[in-house]
């Protein structure tokens, strides 16, 4: 049987980890973004703008894979950006099944007005690193995330 300074200890270190930590750093960015990005567009939905701006027209799901998003987010996502006129999202000629999804000159404007404002809100979270261990950072988050199991 643990003894009370074991199971402190435990409990000290499990509400010091990753969690709690993710929670907090989310906490800030949510924060952040509302305050200083936009208080009608989410983070996810400015990744869906910006990948249709870089890429190009997309099938939905290849849009969700490369946002991270799962099937029973990415739909009500899209809408939501539809009826927004954001974006359009039509069936493909090939395939009926799939849905293209397009970005509208609104949509185009809006993440384009948006970049620097989040730049802005990463940088400022990131501000008490220098530049090495902002790269470091990221790299090691990347590498946590990498191998994130498929929902």
């Amino acid at each position: 049987m643990a003894s009370d300074r074991d199971v402190g200890e435990m409990l000290a270190a499990a509400i010091g980890g990753l969690g709690p930590l993710a929670r907090r750093l989310n906490q800030l960015h949510t924060r952040l973004w509302y305050e200083q990005v936009d208080r009608d567009l989410t983070g996810p939905q400015f990744t869906v703008l910006s990948l249709l701006e870089i890429h190009g027209d997309l099938d939905q799901g290849t849009l969700g894979s490369l946002a991270h998003l799962d099937k029973s987010t990415a739909a009500p996502l899209l809408d939501r950006l539809r009826r927004r006129g954001l974006v359009e999202l039509t069936k493909d000629d090939a395939d009926k099944r799939r849905k293209l999804v397009r970005l509208t000159a609104d949509g185009r404007a809006v993440a384009q007005r948006l970049g620097p404002s989040v730049i802005s809100v990463s940088n400022q979270m990131l501000a008490v690193l220098n530049p090495e261990e902002r790269q470091q950072f990221l790299a090691f988050v990347h590498r946590v995330l990498q191998d994130e199991p498929a929902e």
